[in-house]
């Protein structure tokens, strides 16, 4: 009898197993069905983009309005079929971005001239930082952009200068004419990264506002970490409803930022809600909150990017993601009907940024493990970036 029931729960037990490897093949097979219609469904926008791009504006108003309507239509479905899959669908919408940020890499050829896939400025460098300036530019530079611009003060620039022969530095910020030295600049610029080994020091964030203010008048993507987001903590319309601009601050830069728009403490039980709730305060521009998994929104919605990490949090970290977020800004936010109508293109330009440089990190920790620096990291931006963008 004993024989008989051991056998019993013997064949219990490799049918249970059975029956779960099948519905795991099951899964499988559904995943890959929604990856397969998500990508078929993309590549139709794509399409569309580009007949949309490509209609003369010869054609008649009523055949243009009537493409443009059934274009709307089907964008609408698209987005209803992802409500409907719930939080099923997180990884597909991740696979989404990946995919809207693998759209707009433009293509290595040899008919482009020197600059044109992208000018990064960097506005910050003082005497007490200049490593943080150095690892935004560079970073900008193997994400993909043709030059990079260091502006900071003069006692930085010799230092600064010395880390890499690539970038081009300008000792400008602390100088009388500051604001008119950057500003013949800006015309040559495509983004502008401010913050990095900025300092807090009145003269230099006098000059950075008025940099600020010159660089919306030009429609310059802009994104401020570090001690910018100190000065915009201290004079918030700076940046205020400036839908070209993104901030990325950590869990303090946070805090001290709501708690000056919203003169109360911060809610730090749902975090989701209070970054939603800032971005709609500071007029729905792009905020990024970084953290275990990095929270952005533009008031609108929460996306959450979970890409893995590692445990290891070396200063210089939010640098390089300052600094790639410039460049995917640029390449991300001339583009029309694609990006309007799927998310906003600085909310995609974020969360690439994000996930690359989670990617960076980890494949930097699997290398050196606790003793990895941001300079590890910077080492594994060409091979993340192929990994997560041209695979």
């Amino acid at each position: 009898m004993e024989k008989l029931m051991e056998q019993f729960l013997e064949q219990s037990a490799q049918a249970e197993e059975s029956f779960y490897r099948v519905e795991e093949q099951r899964l499988q097979v559904e995943d890959r069905r929604r990856e397969t219609e998500h990508a078929r469904e993309l590549h139709m926008l794509q399409m569309l983009a580009q007949m949309f791009a490509g209609i003369s504006s010869a054609r008649p108003v009523k055949s243009v309005l009537f493409f443009y309507v059934k274009t709307l239509l089907f964008v609408s479905s698209v987005f209803e079929r992802y409500n409907s899959l719930g939080s099923s669908s997180h990884r597909a919408m991740d696979e989404e971005v990946f995919s809207l940020v693998k759209s707009v890499v433009p293509p290595l050829t040899s008919k482009k001239h020197k600059g044109q896939d992208g000018r990064i400025g960097i506005i910050g460098g003082c005497q007490d930082y200049t490593g943080a300036p150095y690892f935004a530019a560079i970073s900008a530079l193997k994400v993909g952009a043709d030059l990079s611009h260091v502006f900071c003060t003069k006692d930085a620039a010799t230092v600064i200068k010395s880390y890499s022969p690539e970038l081009i530095v300008h000792p400008v910020l602390d100088s009388p004419n500051a604001v008119e030295e950057i500003e013949k600049w800006l015309p040559r610029l495509h983004s502008l990264v401010v913050g990095p080994g900025l300092g807090r020091e009145d003269s230099l964030l006098k000059t950075t506002k008025e940099v600020i203010e010159r660089s919306k008048a030009r429609d310059i993507p802009i994104v401020i970490d570090a001690d910018g987001l100190w000065l915009v903590t201290q004079q918030p319309s700076v940046i205020q409803g400036y839908q070209k601009g993104i901030l990325t601050p950590n869990f303090m830069e946070f805090t001290r930022l709501f708690e000056a728009l919203h003169h109360e403490p911060l809610n730090s039980s749902d975090h989701s809600r209070s970054v939603m709730q800032l971005s709609g305060a500071m007029g729905n521009l792009t905020l990024v909150l970084k953290g275990e998994q990095d929270l952005i929104s533009d008031g609108s919605k929460v996306y959450s990017c979970s890409v893995e990490g590692s445990g290891r949090r070396c200063g210089g970290q939010g640098d390089l993601l300052s600094g790639s977020m410039g460049v995917l800004a640029h390449w991300l936010l001339p583009q029309h009907i694609l990006a309007q109508y799927l998310m906003n293109p600085s909310v995609v330009a974020a969360f690439g940024a994000c996930s690359l440089t989670r990617q960076c990190n980890s494949q930097a920790f699997q290398r050196h493990g606790r003793s990895t620096t941001t300079s590890d990291m910077i080492q594994e931006i060409g091979p993340a970036f192929r990994k997560l963008f041209e695979t």
